[in-house]
């Protein structure tokens, strides 16, 4: 079968990429749920992840790397790995999209969690395929952050108005029962319409176990300790790795895998410890983390959206503990999904107690798992974003 008429559909994702993996990860996720339901759709990927070589991308999906920054703890950004001003690589990012954009010329613009990009960098790109027609989405993440925190940044950074001057939709990867990203924000006439929730995004593990694995003896039952990037993981290994320091009764070992966005002296000081431990093993990172995930027997994790997705996807027994700071966003999932019974939540309000981390590895090997809550199309994200775009794109002739 060959299409008939022109090159096929176009779509075209954004993805700002400061810190850490999720919004890379939700992007390609999203990226080969459209190829694989359509043979006439390509996708580009915009993203200033500097590890995106790091993963594997199916036929019609492929990147284009704009220069990285990064998010310093005062709020203000630097170039990652440039030697020049902030404002030249911003500059240069801008261009660089808008020329994407613009060769490329998409049916389809989706932009991730930021409305106009980092420091308004798509607000451009965005007005330029406004002109063309190009359909605009939205893609919001289940939570954003507290509805304070939220309604501040937004305010500073003049989101509010793309949502309703530029945007034809709005697509929330979550559920409503669970939580409304845009709460306690005031939305013009008309934004509330345009938002749709899809329910999660599923993942699937893929069987490519590489030498690293093999290497690791991870035959018999283990939990996976993850921290996603690993930039703000410190809290989290050091509690699991001490659990297992005081409590040698412990008797399901982990694997725990730092991130490759964790400081490299963090990294060497953890593996130094894990190695007077017979019970741990530590790697830096895997791309094929779903398949490390799929083949535990529970999970320790920050709670990022993405892990929550794969928690589910795999039906683990999980202990999330939710980073407070920067923002509140892990929290108010971890929070809600506690109560629908689908995960536990660890706090770090009274400390790292060793023993309160380790009751929880010894009970998790007999949690319940997420499947024991019955919650209506808790993972139909997938499907929903085909349904979605199906609507604008209709399929094309084909002929053999």
């Amino acid at each position: 079968m060959s299409i008939v008429g022109n090159s096929g559909y176009r779509v075209l994702i954004y993805s700002h990429d400061t810190f850490g993996l999720g919004h890379l990860r939700r992007c390609r996720t999203i990226a080969h749920a459209l190829v694989s339901r359509r043979d006439d759709v390509s996708v580009l990927i915009l993203s200033g992840s500097p590890i995106i070589g790091s993963f594997e991308f199916r036929s019609r999906v492929d990147f284009v790397r704009i220069p990285g920054v990064i998010k310093l703890s005062n709020g203000e950004y630097t170039s990652l790995n440039l030697n020049i001003d902030v404002d030249q690589i911003l500059e240069m990012r801008e261009s660089i999209i808008k020329h994407t954009a613009d060769v490329f010329n998409p049916d389809i613009f989706i932009v991730d969690k930021e409305p106009l990009g980092l420091r308004g960098e798509v607000e451009s790109t965005l007005r330029m395929l406004r002109h063309r027609r190009t359909r605009l989405v939205m893609g919001l993440r289940d939570v954003m952050d507290d509805p304070v925190h939220l309604r501040e940044e937004w305010d500073r950074k003049q989101c509010v108005p793309a949502l309703a001057e530029l945007y034809d939709e709005i697509w929330v990867y979550g559920l409503q029962e669970i939580c409304n990203p845009l709460e306690g924000i005031d939305l013009p006439p008309g934004v509330e319409n345009k938002m749709a929730y899809t329910g999660y995004l599923p993942r699937t593990a893929t069987q490519r176990p590489t030498p690293e694995h093999g290497a690791l003896g991870l035959e018999e039952p283990y939990y996976l300790v993850t921290t996603g990037g690993g930039g703000d993981g410190v809290n989290l290994v050091d509690w699991v790795i001490s659990a297992y320091e005081a409590d040698e009764t412990i008797a399901v070992p982990s694997l725990v895998v730092l991130g490759p966005f964790m400081a490299p002296a963090e990294q060497k000081s953890f593996m130094e410890r894990a190695e007077k431990i017979d019970k741990l093993s530590v790697i830096t990172f895997d791309a094929n983390v779903e398949m490390l995930m799929h083949n535990s027997a529970g999970v320790i994790a920050m709670g990022g959206y993405n892990t929550f997705c794969e928690i589910l996807s795999f039906d683990k027994p999980a202990v999330i503990v939710p980073r407070t700071v920067p923002r509140l966003e892990q929290y108010v999932r971890a929070s809600a999904a506690e109560k629908l019974g689908l995960v536990k939540m660890l706090t770090e309000d009274k400390g790292r107690d060793p023993r309160q981390m380790a009751d929880a590895l010894h009970g998790l090997i007999s949690q319940p798992k997420p499947s024991h809550v019955t919650v209506p199309n808790l993972m139909g994200g997938l499907d929903r974003v085909g349904d979605l775009v199906d609507r604008w794109l209709p399929p094309q002739m084909a002929a053999e």
